[in-house]
Protein backbone atom coordinates (compact mmCIF):
# COMPACT_ATOMS: atom_id res chain seq x y z
CA UNK A 1 0.00 0.00 0.00
CA UNK A 2 1.58 3.46 -0.82
CA UNK A 3 1.23 6.54 1.51
CA UNK A 4 -1.01 7.93 -0.60
CA UNK A 5 -3.67 4.88 0.45
CA UNK A 6 -2.69 4.60 3.47
CA UNK A 7 -5.15 5.39 6.36
CA UNK A 8 -3.94 8.62 8.15
CA UNK A 9 -3.70 7.29 11.34
CA UNK A 10 -1.25 4.94 9.88
CA UNK A 11 0.92 7.77 8.51
CA UNK A 12 0.61 9.29 11.91
CA UNK A 13 2.57 5.72 13.02
CA UNK A 14 -0.35 3.83 14.75
CA UNK A 15 -1.35 0.87 12.48
CA UNK A 16 -5.04 -0.11 14.10
CA UNK A 17 -4.75 -2.99 11.30
CA UNK A 18 -1.63 -3.73 12.71
CA UNK A 19 -2.78 -4.27 16.41
CA UNK A 20 -6.10 -5.92 15.55
CA UNK A 21 -3.92 -8.17 13.70
CA UNK A 22 -1.94 -9.09 16.21
CA UNK A 23 -4.20 -9.09 19.18
CA UNK A 24 -6.77 -11.49 17.37
CA UNK A 25 -4.31 -14.65 18.05
CA UNK A 26 -4.62 -14.04 21.89
CA UNK A 27 -7.48 -15.47 23.28
CA UNK A 28 -6.29 -19.03 21.75
CA UNK A 29 -2.37 -18.29 23.40
CA UNK A 30 -3.98 -17.48 26.78
CA UNK A 31 -6.72 -19.62 27.02
CA UNK A 32 -4.74 -22.40 28.20
CA UNK A 33 -4.27 -20.12 31.84
CA UNK A 34 -8.22 -20.50 32.26
CA UNK A 35 -10.38 -21.91 34.96
CA UNK A 36 -13.72 -22.35 35.44
CA UNK A 37 -13.77 -19.17 37.06
CA UNK A 38 -12.63 -17.21 34.20
CA UNK A 39 -16.01 -15.79 32.11
CA UNK A 40 -15.98 -14.79 28.70
CA UNK A 41 -13.17 -14.34 26.51
CA UNK A 42 -10.09 -11.80 26.07
CA UNK A 43 -10.57 -9.05 24.42
CA UNK A 44 -13.60 -7.52 26.31
CA UNK A 45 -13.92 -4.00 27.71
CA UNK A 46 -13.37 -5.98 31.43
CA UNK A 47 -11.77 -9.41 32.44
CA UNK A 48 -14.38 -11.50 34.32
CA UNK A 49 -13.41 -13.77 36.95
CA UNK A 50 -16.26 -15.24 39.25
CA UNK A 51 -13.95 -16.56 42.34
CA UNK A 52 -14.61 -19.66 44.44
CA UNK A 53 -14.21 -19.13 47.78
CA UNK A 54 -15.86 -22.16 49.32
CA UNK A 55 -13.91 -23.13 52.74
CA UNK A 56 -13.00 -20.00 53.21
CA UNK A 57 -14.09 -18.16 56.20
CA UNK A 58 -13.10 -14.43 55.50
CA UNK A 59 -11.13 -14.51 52.07
CA UNK A 60 -9.21 -11.10 51.78
CA UNK A 61 -8.07 -10.28 48.18
CA UNK A 62 -4.75 -8.65 47.62
CA UNK A 63 -3.11 -6.86 44.71
CA UNK A 64 0.02 -5.78 43.75
CA UNK A 65 1.03 -3.70 40.13
CA UNK A 66 5.01 -3.61 38.94
CA UNK A 67 7.11 -3.83 35.67
CA UNK A 68 9.94 -5.04 34.66
CA UNK A 69 12.34 -1.99 34.38
CA UNK A 70 15.47 -0.99 32.91
CA UNK A 71 15.96 -4.94 32.57
CA UNK A 72 14.01 -4.81 28.94
CA UNK A 73 16.77 -2.75 27.69
CA UNK A 74 18.77 -6.11 27.47
CA UNK A 75 16.28 -7.78 25.62
CA UNK A 76 15.79 -4.53 23.33
CA UNK A 77 20.06 -5.00 22.60
CA UNK A 78 19.56 -8.88 22.61
CA UNK A 79 16.24 -9.33 20.56
CA UNK A 80 15.21 -11.85 23.05
CA UNK A 81 11.67 -10.96 24.40
CA UNK A 82 10.50 -14.35 26.01
CA UNK A 83 11.59 -14.16 29.25
CA UNK A 84 10.72 -10.43 30.30
CA UNK A 85 6.51 -11.97 30.49
CA UNK A 86 7.92 -14.34 32.70
CA UNK A 87 9.73 -11.91 34.89
CA UNK A 88 6.88 -9.52 35.18
CA UNK A 89 4.02 -12.59 36.56
CA UNK A 90 6.56 -14.05 38.81
CA UNK A 91 7.29 -10.72 40.34
CA UNK A 92 3.93 -9.88 41.10
CA UNK A 93 3.21 -13.34 42.28
CA UNK A 94 5.94 -12.63 44.80
CA UNK A 95 4.79 -9.19 46.12
CA UNK A 96 1.55 -10.71 47.09
CA UNK A 97 2.63 -14.13 48.33
CA UNK A 98 4.63 -12.15 51.05
CA UNK A 99 0.88 -11.76 52.61
CA UNK A 100 0.68 -15.55 52.07
CA UNK A 101 -1.49 -15.33 48.92
CA UNK A 102 -2.25 -17.32 46.13
CA UNK A 103 -2.57 -15.77 42.71
CA UNK A 104 -6.14 -15.47 41.19
CA UNK A 105 -5.76 -13.74 37.57
CA UNK A 106 -3.25 -11.65 36.21
CA UNK A 107 -3.37 -8.42 33.34
CA UNK A 108 -0.72 -7.20 31.21
CA UNK A 109 0.07 -3.74 29.76
CA UNK A 110 2.47 -3.19 27.02
CA UNK A 111 3.02 0.11 25.55
CA UNK A 112 5.23 0.22 22.42
CA UNK A 113 6.69 2.83 19.52
CA UNK A 114 4.99 0.37 17.47
CA UNK A 115 3.48 -3.19 17.33
CA UNK A 116 6.28 -6.09 16.56
CA UNK A 117 4.01 -9.28 15.77
CA UNK A 118 7.10 -11.09 16.51
CA UNK A 119 8.15 -9.45 19.42
CA UNK A 120 4.95 -9.48 20.80
CA UNK A 121 4.36 -13.36 19.82
CA UNK A 122 7.55 -13.55 22.52
CA UNK A 123 5.88 -11.43 25.10
CA UNK A 124 2.75 -13.37 25.72
CA UNK A 125 4.61 -16.28 25.59
CA UNK A 126 6.22 -15.55 28.33
CA UNK A 127 3.16 -14.15 30.09
CA UNK A 128 1.25 -17.46 29.48
CA UNK A 129 4.06 -20.01 30.53
CA UNK A 130 4.48 -18.15 33.34
CA UNK A 131 1.00 -17.50 34.46
CA UNK A 132 0.40 -21.45 33.87
CA UNK A 133 2.86 -22.24 36.24
CA UNK A 134 1.87 -20.21 38.95
CA UNK A 135 -2.06 -21.44 38.42
CA UNK A 136 -3.08 -17.48 37.84
CA UNK A 137 -5.34 -16.95 35.27
CA UNK A 138 -4.49 -14.44 32.85
CA UNK A 139 -7.99 -12.45 31.75
CA UNK A 140 -6.82 -9.09 29.67
CA UNK A 141 -4.81 -6.78 29.31
CA UNK A 142 -4.15 -3.60 27.24
CA UNK A 143 -1.65 -3.04 24.28
CA UNK A 144 -0.63 0.65 23.02
CA UNK A 145 1.12 1.89 20.15
CA UNK A 146 2.33 5.20 20.97
CA UNK A 147 4.96 6.54 17.94
CA UNK A 148 6.94 9.10 19.65
CA UNK A 149 6.70 8.09 23.27
CA UNK A 150 8.64 5.10 22.57
CA UNK A 151 12.21 4.97 20.80
CA UNK A 152 11.97 2.61 17.50
CA UNK A 153 11.62 -1.04 18.50
CA UNK A 154 11.38 -0.35 22.10
CA UNK A 155 7.98 -1.24 24.28
CA UNK A 156 6.92 -1.17 28.88
CA UNK A 157 5.76 -3.37 30.04
CA UNK A 158 3.54 -3.27 33.70
CA UNK A 159 0.84 -6.04 35.41
CA UNK A 160 -1.78 -6.42 37.98
CA UNK A 161 -1.99 -9.28 39.95
CA UNK A 162 -4.95 -10.04 42.19
CA UNK A 163 -4.83 -12.95 44.68
CA UNK A 164 -6.38 -14.67 48.21
CA UNK A 165 -5.93 -15.12 51.35
CA UNK A 166 -7.68 -16.26 54.33
CA UNK A 167 -7.46 -13.33 56.88
CA UNK A 168 -6.48 -15.07 59.83
CA UNK A 169 -3.58 -16.85 57.55
CA UNK A 170 -2.17 -13.46 56.44
CA UNK A 171 1.39 -13.12 57.10
CA UNK A 172 1.86 -9.32 58.67
CA UNK A 173 5.45 -9.57 60.49
CA UNK A 174 3.56 -8.61 63.99
CA UNK A 175 4.39 -11.81 65.72
CA UNK A 176 7.90 -11.44 65.12
CA UNK A 177 10.23 -10.96 68.10
CA UNK A 178 13.93 -10.75 69.12
CA UNK A 179 15.18 -14.42 69.06
CA UNK A 180 13.70 -15.17 65.32
CA UNK A 181 15.81 -16.76 62.36
CA UNK A 182 16.44 -14.77 58.80
CA UNK A 183 16.22 -17.31 56.57
CA UNK A 184 16.64 -16.66 52.37
CA UNK A 185 15.93 -18.48 49.44
CA UNK A 186 17.98 -18.45 47.02
CA UNK A 187 17.80 -15.82 43.57
CA UNK A 188 19.49 -16.59 40.65
CA UNK A 189 20.49 -13.46 39.54
CA UNK A 190 19.48 -9.96 39.39
CA UNK A 191 15.64 -10.88 38.68
CA UNK A 192 14.44 -7.52 37.98
CA UNK A 193 16.50 -4.96 39.91
CA UNK A 194 19.42 -2.82 39.34
CA UNK A 195 20.00 -2.94 35.95
CA UNK A 196 20.41 0.79 35.39
CA UNK A 197 23.74 0.25 37.77
CA UNK A 198 24.43 -2.70 35.95
CA UNK A 199 24.62 -1.81 32.83
CA UNK A 200 26.19 1.63 33.63
CA UNK A 201 29.12 -0.78 34.70
CA UNK A 202 29.00 -3.69 32.06
CA UNK A 203 28.61 -1.74 29.13
CA UNK A 204 29.90 1.94 29.55
CA UNK A 205 32.36 1.32 32.34
CA UNK A 206 34.16 -2.29 31.25
CA UNK A 207 33.13 -1.49 27.47
CA UNK A 208 31.42 -4.88 27.47
CA UNK A 209 28.32 -6.20 25.34
CA UNK A 210 25.59 -8.19 25.65
CA UNK A 211 27.58 -11.10 24.02
CA UNK A 212 30.74 -11.11 25.98
CA UNK A 213 31.38 -13.65 28.55
CA UNK A 214 32.82 -12.93 31.79
CA UNK A 215 35.51 -14.57 34.67
CA UNK A 216 32.96 -16.87 36.43
CA UNK A 217 30.09 -16.39 34.81
CA UNK A 218 28.35 -19.33 32.66
CA UNK A 219 27.46 -18.18 28.94
CA UNK A 220 26.99 -14.91 27.55
CA UNK A 221 25.95 -11.87 29.75
CA UNK A 222 22.75 -11.38 28.14
CA UNK A 223 22.37 -15.02 29.13
CA UNK A 224 23.10 -14.20 32.44
CA UNK A 225 21.09 -10.45 32.52
CA UNK A 226 17.87 -12.16 31.07
CA UNK A 227 17.74 -15.20 33.67
CA UNK A 228 13.97 -15.42 35.01
CA UNK A 229 13.02 -14.11 38.28
CA UNK A 230 11.95 -16.67 40.12
CA UNK A 231 8.29 -17.47 41.22
CA UNK A 232 9.17 -18.38 45.27
CA UNK A 233 5.14 -18.79 45.93
CA UNK A 234 4.11 -22.16 45.00
CA UNK A 235 7.68 -23.46 47.67
CA UNK A 236 6.28 -20.87 50.82
CA UNK A 237 2.65 -22.09 50.35
CA UNK A 238 4.00 -25.79 51.50
CA UNK A 239 5.02 -24.74 54.47
CA UNK A 240 2.44 -25.28 57.51
CA UNK A 241 0.20 -22.86 58.01
CA UNK A 242 1.70 -20.23 61.68
CA UNK A 243 5.08 -21.33 60.78
CA UNK A 244 6.18 -18.25 58.12
CA UNK A 245 5.95 -14.87 60.85
CA UNK A 246 7.30 -12.55 58.12
CA UNK A 247 8.80 -12.61 54.15
CA UNK A 248 10.41 -9.57 51.98
CA UNK A 249 10.72 -10.11 48.37
CA UNK A 250 14.02 -8.59 48.08
CA UNK A 251 13.61 -6.27 44.94
CA UNK A 252 14.56 -2.56 44.81
CA UNK A 253 16.05 -1.38 47.83
CA UNK A 254 17.66 -4.87 48.53
CA UNK A 255 17.51 -6.39 51.69
CA UNK A 256 18.38 -2.94 53.48
CA UNK A 257 15.50 -1.14 52.51
CA UNK A 258 12.88 -4.45 52.03
CA UNK A 259 13.37 -6.11 55.28
CA UNK A 260 12.15 -3.16 57.31
CA UNK A 261 8.95 -3.24 55.65
CA UNK A 262 7.90 -6.24 57.44
CA UNK A 263 9.71 -5.57 61.32
CA UNK A 264 7.93 -4.45 64.23
CA UNK A 265 9.28 -1.22 65.62
CA UNK A 266 11.16 -3.04 68.37
CA UNK A 267 12.99 -5.34 66.13
CA UNK A 268 16.26 -5.60 64.14
CA UNK A 269 17.05 -7.93 61.10
CA UNK A 270 20.84 -8.58 61.66
CA UNK A 271 22.50 -10.00 58.45
CA UNK A 272 25.45 -11.89 58.27
CA UNK A 273 26.57 -11.24 54.71
CA UNK A 274 29.35 -13.89 54.93
CA UNK A 275 26.35 -17.11 55.25
CA UNK A 276 26.14 -17.31 51.73
CA UNK A 277 28.61 -16.94 48.81
CA UNK A 278 26.23 -14.46 45.82
CA UNK A 279 25.95 -15.43 42.09
CA UNK A 280 29.42 -14.32 40.45
CA UNK A 281 27.29 -11.06 39.18
CA UNK A 282 27.75 -9.12 41.95
CA UNK A 283 31.14 -9.98 42.89
CA UNK A 284 32.23 -8.23 39.01
CA UNK A 285 29.93 -5.52 40.03
CA UNK A 286 31.06 -4.50 43.00
CA UNK A 287 34.86 -4.92 42.25
CA UNK A 288 33.88 -3.12 38.21
CA UNK A 289 32.06 -0.73 39.97
CA UNK A 290 33.80 0.16 42.83
CA UNK A 291 30.52 0.19 44.81
CA UNK A 292 30.46 0.14 48.48
CA UNK A 293 29.17 -3.19 50.22
CA UNK A 294 26.58 -1.81 52.19
CA UNK A 295 25.50 0.13 48.58
CA UNK A 296 25.61 -3.31 46.89
CA UNK A 297 22.77 -4.54 49.51
CA UNK A 298 20.62 -1.71 48.78
CA UNK A 299 20.34 -2.02 44.89
CA UNK A 300 20.78 -5.86 44.80
CA UNK A 301 19.03 -8.88 46.07
CA UNK A 302 23.14 -10.39 46.46
CA UNK A 303 21.68 -13.35 45.92
CA UNK A 304 18.66 -13.96 48.20
CA UNK A 305 15.37 -13.61 46.42
CA UNK A 306 12.92 -13.72 49.22
CA UNK A 307 13.75 -13.63 53.35
CA UNK A 308 11.68 -15.76 55.55
CA UNK A 309 11.35 -14.97 59.52
CA UNK A 310 10.07 -17.78 61.27
CA UNK A 311 10.81 -18.82 64.95
CA UNK A 312 14.49 -21.20 65.57
CA UNK A 313 12.19 -24.47 66.21
CA UNK A 314 11.01 -24.11 63.10
CA UNK A 315 14.51 -23.67 61.10
CA UNK A 316 15.69 -26.89 60.93
CA UNK A 317 12.22 -28.52 58.88
CA UNK A 318 11.56 -25.40 56.73
CA UNK A 319 15.60 -25.70 55.53
CA UNK A 320 15.33 -29.44 54.99
CA UNK A 321 11.88 -29.00 52.68
CA UNK A 322 13.25 -25.64 51.23
CA UNK A 323 16.95 -25.42 50.90
CA UNK A 324 16.87 -21.81 52.26
CA UNK A 325 19.88 -20.63 53.39
CA UNK A 326 20.31 -19.47 57.19
CA UNK A 327 21.34 -15.76 56.93
CA UNK A 328 20.62 -13.50 60.28
CA UNK A 329 18.73 -13.27 63.02
CA UNK A 330 16.29 -10.94 65.07
CA UNK A 331 17.27 -8.52 68.03
CA UNK A 332 15.34 -6.21 70.02
CA UNK A 333 15.96 -2.65 68.16
CA UNK A 334 14.33 0.13 66.05
CA UNK A 335 13.33 -1.61 62.89
CA UNK A 336 16.41 -1.23 60.57
CA UNK A 337 18.73 -4.05 58.50
CA UNK A 338 22.20 -4.07 59.75
CA UNK A 339 24.86 -5.89 57.84
CA UNK A 340 27.92 -7.83 59.46
CA UNK A 341 30.84 -8.41 58.82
Amino acid sequence: MSNGSMKAYAQAGVDVDLGNAVKSRIHNRVKVTHGPEVLGKVGGFGGLFRPDFRGMREPVLVSSVDGVGTKLKIAFATGRHDTVGQDLVNHCVNDIAVIGARPLFFLDYIGAERLDPAVFEQILRGFVKACKEAGCALIGGETAQMPGMYQQGEYDLAGTIVGVVERKKMIDGSRIMPGDVVLGLTANGLHTNGYSLARKILFETLGLTPESNAEGIKGTLADELLKVHRNYQPLLAEAPPGVIKGLAHITGGGLVDNLPRILPKHCDAVIDTAAWRPPAIFQLLEEAGKVPRSEMFQVFNMGIGMAVILSRKDVAAFIKNTRAKEIGRIEAGTGVVRLEP
